[in-house]
């Protein structure tokens, strides 16, 4: 996701920039760069919709479920930096062909895979291919767009799609899934993502970055693997043994193999940061973090990503295996927040300018809050407009109003030559926080659904009565959505002491979060 996780926030116009030799075939580059950020967006969101389906035909287990969607956003935030750099110095448009029919060769892996393994291998790899293709598509547009306004309208259909195609994939994702079969929510990307590429092959036009060109590789491997420890650390944890007895205990925080991993993840992060701060061109300039409004803004996307990234996880599962939807009723489910979080935005964008970005995003946090508090409400016989319907719709006007303002604090005090890097922070945050806050609050829900399970069981209830079973799924997911609720809190408390910018301070041009 990335769900619909995406702003562009335009809030004061350039002054005019003269660029009297602009390419003629600047609008067909458009159109080529649209269609390969759709793929991108609409990848984010339409395996959720596909999940119950995967596991069943392929037998994944619960505890690792969410490495379908985490391997995806692990890889693409972890990799996005490095991503960048290598799409400047390698060549923009070269990187963008590269990452477009990488990602095609990864789509079709995955709608091919036998086994668990072979899915969360190709969604690693293409997240790894999005890495590389969501900067150096950014690039493109920056380059080949010079006037003021024009880059602006650019920047607009760039955003539209990032916000739009999350709803579309949800919706695609149901009915490949209904009508066809799961593997063709990634088997479709195939045929769209070749003909794009024969598109870019012709219209596009090469473009280098100058100067320094040498690649931080110690600061990208250990931001690698300490990520992927914390994330996978967090997964042993929720891991499950079914007792004699039929009461499922999960491994915990103890268990030696979990603790060797965080124990992993912080040396090998702790490191990162000692390499970022000593290297000559760091993949994370540390500059970029220290500015409170800009430190502030990364925060905040990273909690948010981590508490609304699972949030649509448990909802999916929650109306397909709890409510019985059929996967195209499942998708369309979740367009009210959709439909929201795009009216909302378009107000918000008009607000920015007027009362400066803290009390929106003061507000904007406590309805989110409010509305993840809501699906608290959520049964195993709960009719979805009495209980879904509300918490939705009110969440996605609290996005709106963190994701536009949190995307132009992010580039206060930033000079042209950090914009770009400043950006890149931005999504990685984003995707970084959805990996790992996935992968705890997963965590966290088997838990407390094993807990639930062996309490109803100790009490005399069937282990195998289907509505014993959602009972404690649904109470597990309430432990999640709790944790998401405290994520956003604390992105609240740290919008509201360390975000100071004015409205005066913000830059022309947002930072774009896809």
């Amino acid at each position: 996701m990335s769900e619909p996780l995406a702003a562009v926030a335009v809030t004061k116009p350039h002054a005019e920039e003269h660029a009297p030799g602009q390419d003629p075939r600047r609008w067909a580059m458009l159109a080529v760069i649209a269609i390969a950020q759709l793929i991108i967006v609409l990848d984010s969101s339409i395996m959720n919709i596909a999940l119950p389906a995967a596991a069943d035909d392929l037998d994944i287990d619960p505890a690792n479920l969410q490495w379908a969607i985490t391997a995806y956003t692990l890889a693409f935030g972890g990799l996005l930096l490095l991503g960048g750099r290598v799409a400047d110095y390698l060549g923009r448009k070269r990187a963008f062909i590269i990452g477009l029919l990488g990602f095609a060769a990864a789509s079709a892996l995955g709608g091919l895979a036998t086994t668990q393994g072979m899915l969360f291998g190709a969604r690693a790899l293409q997240g790894v291919f999005a890495a590389l293709l969501a900067p150096a598509a950014l690039a493109l547009i920056t380059v080949t767009f010079t006037e003021s306004h024009e880059r602006a309208k650019a920047f607009g259909v760039f955003g539209a799609i990032s916000g739009g195609g999350a709803a579309i994939g949800l919706i695609a994702g149901g009915a490949l899934t209904e009508y066809l079969n799961w593997r063709w929510c990634l088997l479709v990307n195939l045929p769209i993502a070749l003909i794009t590429g024969a598109f870019a092959i012709r219209v596009l036009k090469e473009s280098k970055a100058k100067g320094d060109t040498r690649f931080d590789i110690p600061g990208a491997l250990l931001s690698i693997v300490g990520l992927v420890a914390l994330v996978y650390g967090f997964t042993e944890a929720a891991k499950q043994e079914v007792g004699a007895d039929g009461i499922p205990t999960t491994r915990g925080w103890t268990d030696p193999t979990v603790v060797a991993l965080l124990l992993v993840a912080v040396v090998s992060l702790v490191l990162f940061v000692v390499v970022e701060s000593r290297v000559r061109n760091p993949l994370l300039p540390l500059r970029i973090l220290l500015n409170r409004n800009r430190g502030g803004s990364y925060l905040v996307f990273l909690l948010v990503g981590a508490g609304l990234f699972g949030m649509f996880l448990f909802m999916t599962l929650y109306l397909q295996r709890v409510l019985g939807y059929e996967p195209l009723k499942a998708g369309f489910a979740f367009l009210p927040f959709s439909i929201g979080l795009i009216i909302t935005a378009g107000v918000v964008a008009q607000l920015l300018p007027r009362v400066g970005p803290k009390p929106l995003m003061i507000v904007g946090l406590t309805l989110a809050t409010t509305g993840l508090l809501l699906l608290l409400r959520t049964t195993p016989t709960s009719s979805y407009f009495g209980s879904v319907f509300p918490a939705l719709v009110v969440m996605s006007l609290g996005m709106a109003a963190v994701f536009i303002p949190a995307s132009s604090t992010a580039l206060v005090g930033v000079g042209g030559h950090d914009a770009g890097i400043a950006s890149a922070v931005l999504n990685t945050s984003q995707q970084v926080g959805g990996s790992l806050g996935l992968a705890l609050l997963n965590t966290f829900a088997l838990t407390a659904t094993a807990d639930k399970l062996g309490e109803l069981i100790g009490a005399g209830g069937d282990p195998k009565s289907a509505s014993l079973q959602a009972t404690a799924e649904v109470a597990g997911f309430h432990v999640a959505y709790i944790g998401s609720a405290v994520m956003l809190i604390l992105a609240l408390l740290i919008a509201i002491v360390m975000i100071s910018a004015k409205k005066d301070d913000l830059p022309s041009e947002g930072a774009i979060a896809a």
